[in-house]
């Protein structure tokens, strides 16, 4: 047992021991399927705290013939399989988690020589006995090794991408790493398997193709782990029954992520925080400042601005992901910016209508953030006041909520302001604070036709009252008012009359001022 080679079990084991585990052992029963196979190379990229080094300790102290794992995992999902114990702590394990290396080096030559050696002195304490060819080499010397035990490794590599996040423009240094990681893995028959974690997918140098071994499981295409990339509805439901919190409230803080076998999952840090707070709040967002998002937004690539409005207004907007090679910073358009957030956890992605939203409101609070304290105009002023227009809406002050929408409109290449549409675009940048307490409907069906918008407040929040909010072009918010009742756009609200408000809102195209009428339902 050493360092490097063969570590015991004792980081797994203080995941169990925590307040709160999530069982994800079923991870290990898809690397067992592949282990010896040509799919033996896995990369497995995640946004942070999202589970990744939790799942290479796991593996590792499945894997590693440096310690006895049988009663650690013995109550988990993993010990039901058929193959539990054919691979339980049967190969020697190489584990490395290349931030550490990167830490202690002032250059990619220091670190990868770091890495060699520190394996090396793992390997040779090991099996001081055998016969070696070349102890300097550290190929040669696993070769050596498993000639001479018949036992094959198993490579586990954690937070594999710091070098392109921090050697983010150096090109050069990229290579070389990208170089060293396939002279040790690939085309290596005494691997058995290798698991690679990190934020960023495998970076792309066109013809280059270093690591081209791998199967990849992204935020884009997460395949058959993806209800390995966070924490499953079901989990989460059965975490808020234990710690007595309110599924619909954490879901609409946290929830957000979806892929074909996931339909529905969760930021686990944000969830274990919550639950063991007893508290919403902004968790995940706590590792890393807001700061890190506005620099990709102040990039502004063919006005990634105007989409980011768009998305805190609720929309979704289209992506092409084909053009990423993979980095931090090589952004030829702005689809490569929006990529990259994918990967990053700051959106989400619809693979059906290949497009890009923010997914829960953790992560609109950051944008808002970020837009806030940027050079946004009027935008950035009327985000802030966002709160304040909606309290406007509920003590029944029509002209605070006309000031509060016209601070919200922005005019952008891609939505003009001449329509109804473009109308409902900036009232809900206007009302984007709405989304904490409700949940926002678009073209609600009632009566005789469709609600512009209608907010549903959520059970938190039942308090407050139901909005049904019509919008008007170059015409009246009265008679927004009157066309809300003649089509008895609340006939499907019922439940709410006596604590339902109508809200008018009319755009004039000659004054540009935007007029607001408020009336409450009558029972």
């Amino acid at each position: 047992m050493g360092t490097y080679l063969n570590p015991d079990n004792s980081k797994f084991q203080e995941s169990i021991n925590s307040d709160i585990y999530v069982d994800k052992t079923g991870l290990i029963t898809y690397t067992n399927s592949v282990i010896h196979t040509q799919q033996k190379c896995i990369c497995v990229s995640r946004p942070r705290r999202f589970g990744k080094s939790m799942a290479a300790n796991m593996l590792s102290a499945y894997y590693s013939r440096g310690c006895d794992s049988k009663e650690l995992f013995q109550n988990l999902e993993i010990a039901e399989d058929d193959q539990f114990e054919t691979y339980l702590n049967q190969y020697d394990v190489i584990f490395l988690n290349v931030q550490e290396f990167l830490s202690q080096s002032k250059n990619i030559d220091e670190m990868i020589s770091l890495i060699r050696r520190s394996v090396l002195w793992d390997l040779l304490g090991e099996y001081p006995e055998f016969r070696y060819f070349d102890t300097s080499n550290l190929t040669r010397t696993m070769q050596d090794v498993y000639q001479q035990t018949k036992c094959p490794f198993v490579v586990i590599i954690d937070e594999w991408d710091c070098v392109f996040r921090e050697y983010k423009t150096d090109r050069e240094t990229q290579e070389w790493y990208l170089d060293f990681l396939r002279d040790l893995l690939k085309d290596k028959g005494y691997i058995h398997l290798v698991y690679m974690t990190g934020i960023l997918p495998i970076k792309k140098y066109g013809t280059h193709s270093a690591l081209n071994m791998f199967d990849e499981f992204s935020m884009i295409e997460p395949g058959p782990l993806a209800s390995y990339v966070g924490f499953t509805e079901t989990e989460v439901q059965k975490l808020c029954g234990q710690y007595d919190m309110e599924l619909e409230e954490v879901k609409n803080w946290y929830d957000g992520y979806s892929f074909d076998k996931a339909l529905s999952v969760y930021s686990p840090r944000s969830v274990v925080s919550c639950m063991r707070l007893g508290k919403i709040g902004n968790y995940w967002n706590q590792t890393e400042t807001f700061e890190a998002l506005q620099v990709y937004i102040d990039m502004n690539f063919d006005g990634l601005k105007d989409d980011v409005l768009s998305m805190i207004a609720g929309n979704q907007v289209p992506v092409n992901i084909g053009s990423f090679t993979n980095d931090m910073t090589t952004f030829r358009s702005e689809d490569d910016v929006l990529t990259l957030l994918i990967h990053l956890g700051y959106l989400g992605y619809d693979s059906d209508n290949k497009a890009v939203f923010i997914p829960n409101g953790e992560i609109r609070s950051e944008y808002v953030n970020a837009v806030s304290v940027s050079d946004w105009g009027e935008v950035s002023k009327g985000l802030k006041n966002s709160a304040d227009t909606l309290q406007a809406i509920w003590e029944n002050r029509p002209l605070q909520v006309a000031e509060g929408i016209r601070q919200g409109h922005f005019k952008t290449s891609h939505i003009q302001y001449n329509d109804e549409n473009a109308l409902s675009y900036t009232v809900s940048l206007a009302l984007y604070a709405a989304r904490n307490f409700y949940t926002v409907h678009r073209e609600f069906p009632g009566g005789k036709g469709f609600a512009d918008l209608v907010f549903i407040p959520r059970k938190k929040f039942s308090e407050k009252p139901a909005l049904v909010v019509e919008l008007k072009w170059d015409k009246t918010a009265r008679g927004a008012i009157t066309q809300i009742k003649e089509k008895e756009y609340c006939r499907s609200l019922e439940e709410y009359h006596g604590n339902l408000l109508l809200v008018g809102i009319n755009y004039d195209r000659k004054t540009r001022e935007h007029t607001c009428c408020i009336e409450e339902m009558e029972r």
